[in-house]
């Protein structure tokens, strides 16, 4: 793991782009692109403007520079693990608002819950000359980042904490599993049921450990029954709710926390189905804010992952790594702390309680 110096929050102030000088000087950002290669063939009023507008928005001309100077496109790639969890949907959308604001595009591609096809991915956007790749993996990809940076292209991780130096974007899991038990022994729930797959998954481990951090806090008051899933698909979700309505009412967990929303979901279909009340007999909570489960008859109560935002900073990342000179970059990771959203299947239904998650 790096020793590289660690910053809250998201990166700083948007530096200006192509787009942002031909806004202000009122041209084209063709205009923009010849005042700063081929001045002579702009008439002198227009060039006037543009370098007014440079002046007056501190706009570096050599921005993306080494890039360039490699014969790489403008085109940044984002590999994520999966696409069914709006995490990385939102990291995509936060990923592509950045990216345009400093003139570059972003081209995505998802490896479906496979490393090989992740990997894959990686050398197949190598291969087309992206300026720089964002990874959103779920289990170390040290091999692919450093085979990609051989090849001159920068890599950024986001929401993995990998073994190899990188810049990085992370939401503290740790605290998304703490945050998540704490709500419901704050609720007064006595006997907790911890649903987890996929343990050889870095969030996913992480998440465990705030979880069993925040039982052991209650000296004994609390116990927690781990319930593991073979997977993080819905059907494995509606296994584990079959098993709990199965059991005797006096057996059941009183509150049931799933590593993720997917499952958690899935487990309240199953409960409210079999007329168990969420959550006057069962709370139940998932860990990653999945807006697929905002809505529906009982709206999931999760913790928010900050996808956006983590996509945003990644990109400030990568562009800060594609215009320094590499014998100064220092890799920085972002630690973006998560916030739990309260809904109806911890609360119940009542004004206050009644966050959709929209915001």
């Amino acid at each position: 793991m790096s020793d590289s110096p660690r910053r809250p929050g998201a990166d700083g102030p948007i530096r200006p782009s192509i787009l942002d000088v031909a806004k202000r000087a009122g041209v084209s950002t063709g205009t923009v692109s010849n005042v700063l290669n081929r001045p002579a063939i702009v008439s002198q009023e227009k060039r006037e403007r543009v370098l007014e507008a440079i002046e007056a928005l501190g706009f570096s001309r050599n921005k993306l520079a080494s890039a360039l100077a490699h014969g790489r496109s403008k085109t940044i790639g984002l590999v994520t693990i999966d696409l069914s969890n709006s995490l990385f949907v939102d990291i995509a959308r936060g990923a592509q608002r950045r990216a345009l604001e400093h003139g570059l595009y972003l081209q995505l591609a998802f490896a479906d819950d496979d490393p090989t096809l992740l990997d894959a991915h990686m050398s197949a956007l190598n291969d087309e000359r992206v300026a720089g790749l964002l990874v959103a993996p779920m289990a170390d990809h040290g091999e692919g980042i450093e085979r990609s940076r051989r090849l001159g292209c920068p890599v950024v991780e986001l929401n993995y904490d990998g073994e190899v130096p990188s810049c990085r974007v992370l939401v503290d899991n740790e605290a998304v599993g703490y945050l998540a038990a704490r709500h419901l022994i704050d609720l007064g729930r006595t006997h907790l049921a911890f649903v987890i797959a996929r343990v050889d998954y870095q969030p996913v481990v992480l998440r465990r450990a705030g979880v069993l951090r925040a039982v052991a806090e209650s000296d004994g008051a609390v116990t927690l029954t781990e319930l593991f899933a073979e997977g993080l698909k819905p059907r494995e979700g509606a296994r584990i709710g079959q098993d709990l309505v199965a059991l005797p009412a006096g057996q059941r967990p009183d509150a049931v926390l799933a590593v993720t929303d997917v499952l958690a979901m899935a487990i309240v279909n199953q409960l409210a189905s079999s007329g168990i009340r969420i959550p006057d007999d069962i709370a139940v909570m998932g860990c990653d804010h999945n807006s697929a489960a905002w809505g529906g008859a009982v709206p999931l109560t999760s913790v928010e992952m900050r996808g956006e935002e983590i996509g945003a900073a990644g990109v400030g990342l990568l562009v800060a790594e594609l215009t320094e000179p590499a014998d100064t970059h220092s890799h920085t990771t972002i630690i973006l702390e998560p916030r739990l959203r309260i809904r109806e299947s911890t609360a119940g239904r009542s004004p206050a309680n009644a966050d959709q998650g929209q915001s």
